[in-house]
């Protein structure tokens, strides 16, 4: 049966059409819609529209339901997720809508969903993070080139290298907090967008689901529905171009050309025609699912972009988009930090002729600390490395933050986690 059922039947093609694939992906939000309907009917209980009996008989049948839906063993025969729970409840299911619409329900399910899953995310991040800082102070000695336009240009060293994608890291949480605030805000009691004359208790919803605070206005509340999705998309989007861009880094290090770093063979795959190849496709992977969760920010924007205020069924297309995003990145975090600890890198680099030149910056500021004007001592060494007699002997000093010398682990561990205190109730 549906909630909205009025004594007529639709065209069986109208009802395929529009329930599209909400079956499948609200059994995703089952957990967070039955939770947010026990701190509903509390609500409703304690503002005198449900009586305490009803109470104390609904909530163990929904907490039994909730586990079910958490255990993968909820079925939805109906429409959707809320008309499925409704029935299970029975004659009593009939009175815990009051003061909702399937619209505040939708929000706060996603909203639910979202912060489940982003704290999920962000205890991922946090691995990865502490784990690219452990191997660049493991590794913070060992040299390798650094390249502009793809050019050998100066020393760097694998710490740096990987120090580097852990500040991005800082980056990237300080926008998954800002996502983590706007999803923050509780929509339920803005019904339909407009409220109810129900003399509801928002305030305790908000309480008993552990909301920061509301979504004040019922019409934001409702038009929250795409902007969240959006800013949490945008979030993890930008975690998608670091973790692809590291991955693209491994994938081009990992060729015979580079020879820079090597995967255990366990962690390849190989050809159906050549017996030598060892492919990094679970980087290549990482690269590509990354490049699609980049993509899907626009999306978001392409279904919402020219919505009046107000709820309209363009909205139910943003489950297909977002939801799978969650598990697709989890899945990329998944494997560099599986990946990360037994990446081995090559040790001698620097002391190949092919990187000599690498050190003519070095040469150049030996020079200068030697009395040699900058420009005059950048014109020497280019005309040494023109001739062909360029070579460089001379130790390396770096020792400015941020060099190789000095690669500040600690400092840029202190910034993540000054960032990660910043989020409530994760």
């Amino acid at each position: 049966m549906k909630i909205w059922d009025k004594g007529f039947d639709n065209d069986p093609r109208i009802d395929q059409f529009t329930v599209g694939r909400d079956r499948e992906l609200d059994l995703l939000l089952a957990p967070y819609d039955i939770e947010g309907t026990m701190a509903h009917i509390t609500m409703l209980s304690e503002v005198g529209l449900l009586s305490k009996e009803d109470l104390e008989k609904l909530l163990p049948e929904l907490g039994k339901i909730r586990q079910e839906a958490l255990e993968g063993r909820f079925v939805i025969h109906g429409e959707d997720v809320h008309s499925e729970v409704e029935e299970r409840l029975g004659a009593l299911g009939k009175k815990v809508h009051t003061g909702r619409s399937r619209n505040d329900q939708v929000a706060l399910d996603i909203k639910l969903f979202t912060r489940a899953r982003m704290a999920r995310t962000i205890k991922k991040v946090e691995e990865l993070f502490t784990l690219l800082l452990k191997r660049a102070d493991e590794l913070k000695d060992v040299l390798m080139p650094g390249y502009t336009h793809l050019q050998v240009a100066m020393p760097s060293s694998f710490g740096l290298w990987l120090g580097a994608y852990a500040e991005c890291l800082c980056d990237d949480l300080v926008q998954l907090k800002a996502a983590w605030e706007i999803n923050g805000r509780n929509p339920l009691g803005s019904a339909a967008g407009y409220g109810s004359s129900a003399p509801l208790n928002r305030s305790r919803t908000t309480e008993l689901l552990g909301f920061k605070d509301l979504a004040y206005n019922s019409i934001y509340a409702q038009m929250g529905r795409g902007r969240t999705e959006l800013a949490v998309a945008n979030a993890y989007a930008s975690l998608s171009a670091t973790l692809g861009r590291f991955a693209n880094d491994c994938c081009l290090f990992s060729s015979q050309n580079f020879g820079f770093v090597q995967l255990p063979d366990a962690f390849t795959t190989g050809s159906s025609i050549m017996p030598q190849k060892k492919n990094p496709d679970v980087f290549e992977l990482v690269r590509a699912h990354c490049n699609r969760l980049q993509g899907i920010p626009a999306d978001i924007r392409l279904l919402c972009a020219n919505l009046p205020s107000g709820y309209f069924r363009d909205m139910q297309l943003l489950k297909e988009v977002y939801l799978p995003l969650f598990e697709r990145m989890d899945a990329c975090l998944d494997i560099l930090i599986l990946a990360l600890p037994d990446m081995q890198v090559a040790t001698d680099l620097m002391s190949l002729p092919l990187y000599e030149q690498a050190f003519c910056v070095e040469e150049v500021n030996r020079l200068v600390s030697d009395g040699v004007p900058f420009r005059d001592a950048y014109r020497q060494v280019g005309k040494a490395v023109q001739e062909g007699t360029f070579h460089f002997k001379g130790a390396l000093h770096h020792t400015h933050e941020g060099s190789i010398g000095n690669l500040c682990i600690e400092e840029i561990r202190r910034r993540f986690n000054g960032i990660l205190g910043q989020f409530a109730g994760l």
